[in-house]
């Protein structure tokens, strides 16, 4: 079950994998990995039975676009599909809100699974938090439902 929560009902559950993730995992400062836009932002969580197991999070860019960020999967639940779901359902919500054209900054590791997808990456390697990543896209038809 994937639910979509502001980040005050997101927040217990979004932060821990977020945390287990980026900072225990990746390394990331953990000053770096909460931002102003959480608070924004639309969050997209994934349980399975009870527990939450999946995190990302959408937020609205002034142009129009819809930045997908924060995505994070536990370790144990990693390469079953749940990451497919959770940005289908990101996406699925950003069409009911008009959104055409989202936006993601990819690690280098992760930008197959996102191809799959229809993302298209563009412009240069860049580092964010010592992690390779590159910018992505993906234009949904305009006429499409």
């Amino acid at each position: 079950m994937i639910l979509i929560k502001s980040w005050a009902e997101a927040e217990p559950d979004a932060y821990r994998i977020r945390k287990a993730v980026f900072i225990e995992e990746q390394a990331v400062p953990e000053e770096m990995e909460l931002d102003l836009y959480d608070g924004q932002a639309h969050h997209a969580l994934l349980y399975q039975d009870s527990q939450c197991i999946g995190t990302a999070r959408l937020v609205l860019q002034t142009d129009g676009a819809g930045k997908i960020g924060r995505m994070a999967i536990l370790s144990p639940y990693r390469r079953q599909g749940y990451g497919r779901q959770l940005l289908g359902a990101l996406i699925s919500f950003g069409k009911a809100q008009g959104i055409r054209r989202f936006i993601l900054n990819a690690q280098m590791v992760a930008i197959p699974f996102y191809e799959q997808l229809g993302f298209q990456a563009h412009g240069p390697v860049y580092d964010e938090a010592g992690i390779p990543h590159r910018s992505m896209m993906l234009v949904l038809n305009p006429t499409a439902p």
